[in-house]
Protein backbone atom coordinates (compact mmCIF):
# COMPACT_ATOMS: atom_id res chain seq x y z
CA UNK A 1 0.00 0.00 0.00
CA UNK A 2 1.06 3.58 -0.46
CA UNK A 3 2.51 5.32 2.58
CA UNK A 4 1.49 8.93 3.17
CA UNK A 5 2.84 11.05 6.00
CA UNK A 6 3.05 14.69 6.93
CA UNK A 7 6.22 16.45 5.83
CA UNK A 8 8.87 16.17 8.58
CA UNK A 9 11.37 18.80 9.64
CA UNK A 10 14.24 19.52 7.29
CA UNK A 11 16.84 18.26 9.76
CA UNK A 12 15.04 14.98 10.30
CA UNK A 13 14.45 14.52 6.63
CA UNK A 14 18.16 14.81 5.97
CA UNK A 15 18.92 12.38 8.75
CA UNK A 16 16.81 9.61 7.29
CA UNK A 17 17.81 10.01 3.67
CA UNK A 18 14.63 11.93 2.83
CA UNK A 19 16.16 14.98 1.19
CA UNK A 20 15.77 14.78 -2.59
CA UNK A 21 19.14 13.99 -4.14
CA UNK A 22 20.77 16.30 -6.63
CA UNK A 23 20.69 13.32 -8.99
CA UNK A 24 16.94 13.75 -9.37
CA UNK A 25 17.18 17.35 -10.49
CA UNK A 26 20.50 17.62 -12.31
CA UNK A 27 21.61 14.16 -13.40
CA UNK A 28 18.44 12.11 -13.64
CA UNK A 29 17.72 12.63 -17.32
CA UNK A 30 21.33 12.13 -18.42
CA UNK A 31 21.67 9.02 -16.30
CA UNK A 32 18.43 7.50 -17.50
CA UNK A 33 19.29 8.24 -21.12
CA UNK A 34 22.69 6.56 -20.87
CA UNK A 35 21.32 3.55 -19.03
CA UNK A 36 18.46 3.18 -21.51
CA UNK A 37 20.88 3.31 -24.42
CA UNK A 38 23.29 0.83 -22.83
CA UNK A 39 20.63 -1.77 -21.98
CA UNK A 40 19.04 -1.40 -25.42
CA UNK A 41 22.36 -2.05 -27.15
CA UNK A 42 23.00 -5.04 -24.87
CA UNK A 43 19.61 -6.54 -25.73
CA UNK A 44 20.09 -6.05 -29.46
CA UNK A 45 23.57 -7.58 -29.38
CA UNK A 46 22.39 -10.29 -27.01
CA UNK A 47 19.53 -11.45 -29.19
CA UNK A 48 21.46 -10.96 -32.41
CA UNK A 49 24.88 -12.36 -31.53
CA UNK A 50 25.52 -13.40 -27.94
CA UNK A 51 22.92 -16.14 -27.66
CA UNK A 52 20.05 -14.86 -25.52
CA UNK A 53 17.68 -17.76 -24.90
CA UNK A 54 14.48 -15.72 -24.87
CA UNK A 55 12.50 -15.21 -28.06
CA UNK A 56 12.74 -11.93 -29.94
CA UNK A 57 9.19 -11.04 -28.91
CA UNK A 58 10.02 -11.18 -25.18
CA UNK A 59 11.60 -7.71 -24.85
CA UNK A 60 8.76 -6.20 -26.89
CA UNK A 61 6.15 -7.75 -24.59
CA UNK A 62 8.03 -6.59 -21.51
CA UNK A 63 8.62 -3.04 -22.72
CA UNK A 64 5.10 -2.70 -24.10
CA UNK A 65 3.72 -3.71 -20.72
CA UNK A 66 5.91 -1.34 -18.71
CA UNK A 67 5.03 1.53 -21.07
CA UNK A 68 1.31 0.82 -20.69
CA UNK A 69 1.33 0.45 -16.91
CA UNK A 70 3.42 3.58 -16.42
CA UNK A 71 1.20 5.66 -18.69
CA UNK A 72 -1.96 4.44 -16.98
CA UNK A 73 -0.51 5.00 -13.52
CA UNK A 74 0.64 8.53 -14.33
CA UNK A 75 -2.69 9.39 -15.95
CA UNK A 76 -4.66 8.27 -12.89
CA UNK A 77 -2.28 9.97 -10.48
CA UNK A 78 -2.31 13.23 -12.41
CA UNK A 79 -6.11 13.18 -12.53
CA UNK A 80 -6.34 12.59 -8.77
CA UNK A 81 -3.85 15.40 -8.07
CA UNK A 82 -5.49 17.81 -10.51
CA UNK A 83 -2.37 18.34 -12.60
CA UNK A 84 -1.15 17.64 -16.10
CA UNK A 85 0.47 14.24 -16.72
CA UNK A 86 4.23 14.45 -16.93
CA UNK A 87 4.18 12.98 -20.43
CA UNK A 88 1.80 15.65 -21.76
CA UNK A 89 2.89 18.35 -24.18
CA UNK A 90 5.94 17.86 -26.37
CA UNK A 91 6.92 14.45 -27.68
CA UNK A 92 10.21 14.81 -25.82
CA UNK A 93 8.24 14.85 -22.56
CA UNK A 94 6.82 11.45 -23.44
CA UNK A 95 10.29 10.10 -24.25
CA UNK A 96 11.70 11.38 -20.98
CA UNK A 97 8.81 9.98 -19.00
CA UNK A 98 9.12 6.50 -20.51
CA UNK A 99 12.87 6.11 -19.96
CA UNK A 100 12.50 4.34 -16.57
CA UNK A 101 9.81 2.04 -18.01
CA UNK A 102 12.08 1.27 -20.96
CA UNK A 103 14.96 0.27 -18.67
CA UNK A 104 12.76 -1.83 -16.37
CA UNK A 105 11.06 -3.62 -19.27
CA UNK A 106 14.31 -4.60 -20.96
CA UNK A 107 15.82 -5.71 -17.64
CA UNK A 108 12.84 -7.97 -16.91
CA UNK A 109 12.82 -9.41 -20.41
CA UNK A 110 16.57 -10.02 -20.36
CA UNK A 111 16.90 -11.57 -16.90
CA UNK A 112 13.81 -13.78 -16.73
CA UNK A 113 13.45 -17.01 -18.66
CA UNK A 114 9.84 -18.10 -19.07
CA UNK A 115 10.12 -20.17 -22.27
CA UNK A 116 6.90 -19.51 -24.20
CA UNK A 117 5.00 -18.16 -21.17
CA UNK A 118 4.84 -14.54 -22.27
CA UNK A 119 2.04 -13.91 -19.76
CA UNK A 120 4.59 -14.41 -16.96
CA UNK A 121 6.88 -11.84 -18.57
CA UNK A 122 4.01 -9.38 -18.87
CA UNK A 123 3.08 -10.06 -15.24
CA UNK A 124 6.64 -9.34 -14.07
CA UNK A 125 6.73 -6.11 -16.07
CA UNK A 126 3.35 -5.04 -14.65
CA UNK A 127 4.43 -5.70 -11.07
CA UNK A 128 7.69 -3.85 -11.69
CA UNK A 129 6.03 -0.64 -12.83
CA UNK A 130 2.99 -0.96 -10.59
CA UNK A 131 5.22 -1.09 -7.53
CA UNK A 132 6.34 2.47 -8.26
CA UNK A 133 2.80 3.71 -7.66
CA UNK A 134 1.97 1.45 -4.70
CA UNK A 135 5.06 1.26 -2.49
CA UNK A 136 6.08 4.81 -1.69
CA UNK A 137 7.44 6.84 1.17
CA UNK A 138 8.02 10.55 1.72
CA UNK A 139 11.53 11.51 0.67
CA UNK A 140 11.98 15.27 0.92
CA UNK A 141 10.03 18.27 -0.31
CA UNK A 142 9.44 19.96 -3.62
CA UNK A 143 10.16 23.62 -4.37
CA UNK A 144 6.83 24.61 -2.83
CA UNK A 145 7.62 22.86 0.43
CA UNK A 146 5.19 20.01 -0.16
CA UNK A 147 6.21 16.44 0.75
CA UNK A 148 7.43 14.34 -2.16
CA UNK A 149 6.71 10.63 -2.30
CA UNK A 150 9.04 8.28 -4.16
CA UNK A 151 9.15 4.53 -4.59
CA UNK A 152 11.62 2.59 -2.48
CA UNK A 153 11.58 -0.82 -4.17
CA UNK A 154 13.83 -1.51 -7.14
CA UNK A 155 11.09 -1.94 -9.80
CA UNK A 156 12.60 -4.54 -12.12
CA UNK A 157 14.13 -6.52 -9.23
CA UNK A 158 10.80 -6.56 -7.39
CA UNK A 159 8.90 -7.67 -10.49
CA UNK A 160 11.38 -10.50 -11.03
CA UNK A 161 11.21 -11.53 -7.36
CA UNK A 162 7.41 -11.74 -7.26
CA UNK A 163 7.32 -13.67 -10.54
CA UNK A 164 9.90 -16.19 -9.32
CA UNK A 165 7.77 -16.77 -6.22
CA UNK A 166 4.45 -17.15 -8.03
CA UNK A 167 5.52 -18.95 -11.22
CA UNK A 168 7.38 -22.20 -10.42
CA UNK A 169 8.17 -22.83 -14.09
CA UNK A 170 9.85 -19.43 -14.54
CA UNK A 171 13.51 -18.99 -13.71
CA UNK A 172 16.43 -16.68 -14.26
CA UNK A 173 18.02 -16.64 -17.69
CA UNK A 174 21.05 -18.98 -17.79
CA UNK A 175 24.32 -17.08 -17.29
CA UNK A 176 25.90 -18.70 -20.32
CA UNK A 177 23.53 -16.88 -22.67
CA UNK A 178 25.62 -13.72 -22.35
CA UNK A 179 28.66 -15.37 -23.91
CA UNK A 180 27.31 -18.49 -25.59
CA UNK A 181 28.46 -17.45 -29.06
CA UNK A 182 31.67 -15.63 -28.16
CA UNK A 183 35.20 -16.98 -28.36
CA UNK A 184 38.83 -16.06 -27.87
CA UNK A 185 39.60 -12.47 -26.92
CA UNK A 186 35.87 -11.57 -27.09
CA UNK A 187 35.33 -13.65 -23.94
CA UNK A 188 37.61 -11.18 -22.17
CA UNK A 189 36.62 -8.06 -24.07
CA UNK A 190 32.86 -8.26 -23.42
CA UNK A 191 33.05 -8.28 -19.58
CA UNK A 192 35.64 -5.51 -19.71
CA UNK A 193 33.29 -3.40 -21.82
CA UNK A 194 30.41 -3.95 -19.39
CA UNK A 195 32.62 -3.16 -16.38
CA UNK A 196 34.04 -0.09 -18.11
CA UNK A 197 30.72 1.34 -19.28
CA UNK A 198 29.05 0.45 -15.98
CA UNK A 199 31.79 2.19 -14.01
CA UNK A 200 31.55 5.28 -16.20
CA UNK A 201 27.75 5.47 -15.94
CA UNK A 202 27.72 4.98 -12.19
CA UNK A 203 30.49 7.51 -11.64
CA UNK A 204 28.95 10.17 -13.87
CA UNK A 205 25.22 9.56 -13.44
CA UNK A 206 24.51 7.84 -10.13
CA UNK A 207 27.45 8.37 -7.79
CA UNK A 208 27.21 4.76 -6.64
CA UNK A 209 30.84 3.69 -7.01
CA UNK A 210 31.23 3.35 -3.20
CA UNK A 211 28.21 1.03 -3.19
CA UNK A 212 29.72 -1.10 -5.97
CA UNK A 213 33.07 -1.42 -4.21
CA UNK A 214 31.41 -2.23 -0.89
CA UNK A 215 29.13 -4.79 -2.53
CA UNK A 216 31.99 -6.61 -4.27
CA UNK A 217 34.07 -6.63 -1.09
CA UNK A 218 31.19 -7.76 1.11
CA UNK A 219 30.20 -10.49 -1.33
CA UNK A 220 33.75 -11.85 -1.35
CA UNK A 221 33.90 -11.66 2.44
CA UNK A 222 30.68 -13.59 2.95
CA UNK A 223 31.86 -16.25 0.50
CA UNK A 224 35.11 -16.71 2.45
CA UNK A 225 33.29 -16.80 5.80
CA UNK A 226 30.73 -19.34 4.56
CA UNK A 227 33.52 -21.50 3.18
CA UNK A 228 35.28 -21.45 6.56
CA UNK A 229 32.10 -22.32 8.44
CA UNK A 230 30.97 -25.10 6.11
CA UNK A 231 34.41 -26.49 5.27
CA UNK A 232 33.92 -25.96 1.54
CA UNK A 233 36.38 -24.59 -1.05
CA UNK A 234 36.58 -20.81 -1.06
CA UNK A 235 36.50 -20.78 -4.85
CA UNK A 236 32.99 -22.26 -4.87
CA UNK A 237 31.64 -19.14 -3.19
CA UNK A 238 33.70 -16.75 -5.29
CA UNK A 239 32.91 -18.28 -8.68
CA UNK A 240 29.60 -16.37 -9.11
CA UNK A 241 31.62 -13.14 -9.15
CA UNK A 242 33.21 -14.19 -12.44
CA UNK A 243 29.88 -14.58 -14.21
CA UNK A 244 28.30 -12.10 -16.58
CA UNK A 245 25.05 -12.12 -14.56
CA UNK A 246 26.88 -10.97 -11.42
CA UNK A 247 28.56 -8.15 -13.35
CA UNK A 248 25.21 -6.94 -14.68
CA UNK A 249 23.63 -7.17 -11.23
CA UNK A 250 26.53 -5.20 -9.75
CA UNK A 251 26.60 -2.35 -12.26
CA UNK A 252 23.00 -2.12 -13.45
CA UNK A 253 20.70 -3.55 -10.76
CA UNK A 254 21.94 -2.92 -7.23
CA UNK A 255 23.04 0.63 -8.10
CA UNK A 256 19.56 1.99 -8.87
CA UNK A 257 19.91 5.57 -7.52
CA UNK A 258 16.20 5.97 -6.82
CA UNK A 259 16.12 3.06 -4.36
CA UNK A 260 19.57 3.21 -2.74
CA UNK A 261 21.13 5.70 -0.28
CA UNK A 262 23.08 8.70 -1.51
CA UNK A 263 25.63 9.17 1.25
CA UNK A 264 28.80 7.09 1.11
CA UNK A 265 28.49 5.48 4.53
CA UNK A 266 24.90 4.50 3.87
CA UNK A 267 25.83 3.10 0.49
CA UNK A 268 28.38 0.89 2.20
CA UNK A 269 25.85 -0.21 4.82
CA UNK A 270 23.29 -0.95 2.11
CA UNK A 271 25.76 -3.07 0.13
CA UNK A 272 26.85 -5.02 3.20
CA UNK A 273 23.21 -5.65 4.13
CA UNK A 274 22.48 -7.11 0.70
CA UNK A 275 25.55 -9.36 0.89
CA UNK A 276 24.57 -10.50 4.39
CA UNK A 277 21.01 -11.26 3.27
CA UNK A 278 22.39 -13.22 0.35
CA UNK A 279 24.64 -15.24 2.67
CA UNK A 280 21.69 -16.11 4.91
CA UNK A 281 19.61 -17.20 1.93
CA UNK A 282 22.45 -19.35 0.66
CA UNK A 283 22.76 -21.05 4.04
CA UNK A 284 19.02 -21.74 3.87
CA UNK A 285 19.48 -23.19 0.36
CA UNK A 286 17.25 -20.56 -1.26
CA UNK A 287 17.83 -20.16 -4.99
CA UNK A 288 17.90 -16.80 -6.80
CA UNK A 289 19.36 -15.27 -3.64
CA UNK A 290 20.66 -12.09 -5.28
CA UNK A 291 17.19 -10.92 -6.28
CA UNK A 292 15.51 -11.92 -3.03
CA UNK A 293 18.26 -10.29 -0.97
CA UNK A 294 17.98 -6.97 -2.80
CA UNK A 295 14.20 -6.96 -2.51
CA UNK A 296 14.38 -7.66 1.21
CA UNK A 297 16.90 -4.93 1.92
CA UNK A 298 15.11 -2.26 -0.14
CA UNK A 299 11.82 -3.19 1.53
CA UNK A 300 13.45 -2.91 4.95
CA UNK A 301 14.95 0.45 4.04
CA UNK A 302 11.54 1.71 2.91
CA UNK A 303 9.89 0.52 6.12
CA UNK A 304 12.59 2.24 8.17
CA UNK A 305 12.09 5.54 6.35
CA UNK A 306 8.32 5.26 6.80
CA UNK A 307 8.67 4.68 10.55
CA UNK A 308 11.17 7.52 10.79
CA UNK A 309 8.77 9.87 9.03
CA UNK A 310 5.95 8.88 11.37
CA UNK A 311 8.18 9.46 14.39
CA UNK A 312 9.24 12.86 13.08
CA UNK A 313 5.61 13.75 12.45
CA UNK A 314 4.71 13.02 16.07
CA UNK A 315 7.68 14.98 17.42
CA UNK A 316 6.98 17.88 15.06
CA UNK A 317 3.36 18.00 16.21
CA UNK A 318 4.50 18.00 19.85
CA UNK A 319 6.88 20.87 19.22
CA UNK A 320 4.12 22.92 17.62
CA UNK A 321 1.85 22.39 20.60
CA UNK A 322 4.56 23.42 23.06
CA UNK A 323 4.77 22.86 26.82
CA UNK A 324 2.04 25.42 27.55
CA UNK A 325 -0.47 23.40 25.55
CA UNK A 326 -0.01 20.31 27.70
CA UNK A 327 -2.50 19.59 30.44
CA UNK A 328 -1.35 18.50 33.94
CA UNK A 329 -2.42 14.96 33.15
CA UNK A 330 -0.12 14.80 30.16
Amino acid sequence: MSIETTAPTARGVDRFEAVAERWYSEKRLGGLSRFAFAITVLNVIGHGFLGFEQSWVTPFVAVGTTYSVDLIGETLEAHAAGRKPRYAGEFLNLVRFLLPAHISGLAVGMLLYAADNLAAVAFAASVAMGSKYVFRVVQGKDRDGKPVQRHFLNPSNFGITVTLLLFPTVGIAPPYQFSENTWGFVDWLLPLVIVGTGSYLNRKATGRIPLILAWVGAFAAQAIIRAAINGTPITSGLVPMTGFAFILFTFYMITDPATTPARTRRQVAFAVAVALAYAVLMELHVVFGLFFALTGVTAGRGAFMAMANVGLKVRFAGQRRGPAALSPGE
